[in-house]
């Protein structure tokens, strides 16, 4: 009973082939034949990474700090280039470099990083690098005008 040549059908009614069997599908579940869908299989394993409570706290902290830094570096860089304020397009040029620093902990210092968080990362870096030449470039030409 239940050799190599067994149906379909005994397999799906639990027979005997020493294969583990799916779990139930939990209520309220879109998974298809009564089996969870792929997000809930994937949860516990997200779950269970080694993660150093203290990492996670500083890696959590400085994301809260840089959404705040490039905020703030975005906020003033846009009223000082449409104001044409050498003030504010200075403090936006440097925040850019506190902007850079964080960039670069999240390139090279993370705790766990995919390889499209280090290919942005790196990309995110150049155009810092650009944004502070053209900022550089426009407080000059800001500086030069005459203001009347």
């Amino acid at each position: 009973m239940g050799g190599p040549l067994q149906s379909s059908s005994a397999i799906e009614r639990g027979g005997e082939s020493g294969l583990a069997h799916a779990p139930p599908s939990t209520p309220g579940s879109e998974g298809g034949c009564g089996r969870s869908p792929w997000r809930w299989k994937m949860a516990p394993r997200m779950l269970l990474l080694p993660y150093p409570s203290a990492n996670l706290a500083l890696d959590v902290l400085l994301l809260f700090l840089y959404l705040g830094v490039e905020a703030t570096r975005i906020f003033f860089g846009s009223k000082g280039n449409l104001c044409q304020r050498k003030v504010l397009l200075s403090i936006s040029l440097a925040l850019t470099l506190p902007a850079a620093t964080m960039a670069a902990y999240y390139l090279l210092l993370q705790t766990y990083a995919l390889r499209l968080e280090a290919i942005l990362s790196a990309i995110l870096l150049v155009f810092y690098a650009a944004e502070l030449l053209l900022g550089i470039l426009t407080l000059v030409s800001f500086s030069s005008r005459d203001s009347y």
